[in-house]
């Protein structure tokens, strides 16, 4: 296979972010038939990638890596397979892995063309606004009335479920761990905000819903919150699980990967049926690899969306690619909000 040479930021090794990342030249291969080439103009950070540089997430690939899910760029080079009038265009895409690069190549239904979009802004619309937009509406939509309970919700998927539930006329409870947040979270709709560092966010909850229950959360924690989020649900309700950030800056471990799961506890699955409650989990990344025409659905319908003005990205911290670890680290701090682009310009 004919390789391209270029420059990559490279996963070296696991831990603190300021050790684990290196500049250098790498080679990726040329796009295959179904696949283009992107001159990459800025890249985005997921808290997956956190989890993979602290060794905690089993599908990220080995050391040395290159992480990465979104990119933004311009179109160099098509396969086969693909039309030939993409090459110039300026898209956001996905990326299995592979983003943190200065070329990147990925399948063409992974693309949508942005023409002026900031990168940013863009960012923000692939993994974590489809991933919204995922669970918020395609897989289980939100219906107007619902009582939806979000977590980090001032992050960049906790910014787009805010939007897109509010968009359907759901009461949203918002859950932050900083009262800085708080004005981002309610200018985007929040009705009700928690800051969970000051007050036992189910106490919280039920303190405003009295008899009522919950119709879905939104829960990127798992672990301990699980519990909580499973007795807020009522007949009909949800907890839709989407991450497990709760065992992030643990020691991994058989035993701490045991304590993770015990504090989740057991649900048996006639016990589902029988007080008619529901647990999903979503992995975009299985999407990916085998519901690619889902990921295409999604992307191009937040992208219009956005044009529509329905939606509104929230840009948070821009940095160079020498910056890197700053970005990670802030990521991992839990005091960012929207999301954080890194530029290689």
């Amino acid at each position: 296979m004919e390789k391209i040479d270029t420059k990559g930021i490279v996963l070296k090794a696991y831990g603190k972010a300021e050790n684990a990342f290196e500049e250098k030249e790498i080679q990726i291969t040329k796009p295959k038939s179904n696949e283009v080439l992107i001159d990459v103009e800025a890249f985005g950070l997921n808290y997956a990638d956190v989890m993979a540089r602290n060794n905690l997430y089993k599908e990220a690939p080995p050391l040395p890596a290159v992480l990465g899910y979104e990119v933004v760029g311009i179109i160099e080079e098509v396969g086969a397979d693909v039309s030939p009038e993409l090459v110039g265009k300026r898209v956001v895409a996905f990326t299995r892995f592979g983003g943190y690069s200065k070329k990147a190549v990925t399948q063409d239904y992974a693309i949508s063309v942005i023409d002026n979009m900031p990168a940013a802004e863009a960012l923000a619309l692939s993994t974590q606004f489809v991933t919204a937009y995922y669970m918020a509406i395609y897989l289980s939509p939100v219906h107007a009335g619902d009582k939806v309970l979000i977590h980090a919700a001032a992050g960049g998927v906790g910014t787009a479920l805010i939007q897109l539930c509010k968009w359907k006329n759901a009461f949203v409870f918002a859950k932050i761990g900083n009262d800085s947040k708080e004005s981002l979270v309610r200018e985007l709709g929040a009705d009700v905000v928690i800051n969970y560092n000051k007050v036992d966010y189910k106490t919280a909850v039920l303190s405003h819903m009295k008899n009522e229950r919950l119709d879905t959360t939104f829960n990127p924690i798992a672990g301990s919150t699980f519990k909580k989020d499973w007795s807020l649900i009522g007949s009909g309700g949800k907890v839709i699980l989407f991450g497990g950030s709760e065992r992030s800056g643990k020691k991994w471990g058989i035993l701490s990967s045991l304590s993770f799961v015990r504090k989740m506890g057991i649900v048996i699955p006639i016990g589902l049926m029988m007080r008619s409650k529901n647990v999903l989990g979503v992995n975009m990344l299985k999407i990916a690899d085998n519901k690619p025409q889902v990921l295409t659905e999604c992307l191009k319908a937040v992208v219009e969306l956005t044009h529509q003005g329905i939606l509104k990205p929230q840009v948070g911290a821009k940095f160079n690619v020498k910056e890197i670890a700053a970005a990670h680290a802030l990521l991992e701090s839990g005091k960012s909000t929207g999301k954080i682009s890194v530029f290689w310009e």
